[in-house]
């Protein structure tokens, strides 16, 4: 499989997360089949913006619910503004609330 086609089933996964809801780069590589590449699908989530389509990329944290992505948003703030405005309560640049608000592709779409 190549990145290209990698990537467009990453942001299939990610149009799915409901608003008000996160993932982990994690997650979303295992619920692919590829459970050993989260990284793969934080670069998926870094070259979004060339999709054509809008992809939720902030809805996309680190296992520990950390805003690793957060300098891919123009500047450092609009990641925590998008989810704030959706729910997370974020201090330090982690989601306090990662639990309550945490969407499991593998459980949730099947």
């Amino acid at each position: 499989m190549n990145n290209q086609n990698f990537f467009e089933r990453v942001y299939e996964v990610v149009r799915l997360i409901p608003y008000g809801r996160i993932t982990s780069y994690g997650a979303i590589a295992r619920y692919l089949g590829t459970a050993r590449s989260a990284r793969m699908v934080g670069w998926a989530m870094n070259k979004c913006h060339t999709s054509g389509k809008f992809v939720p990329a902030h809805r996309v944290v680190n296992r520990n619910g950390l805003l690793t992505g957060k300098s891919h948003f123009g500047n450092t703030t609009t990641m925590q503004q998008l989810l704030e405005n959706e729910g997370a309560f974020i201090e330090n640049d982690r989601i306090i609330n990662f639990n309550q608000l945490f969407w499991d592709p593998s459980i949730e779409i099947g």
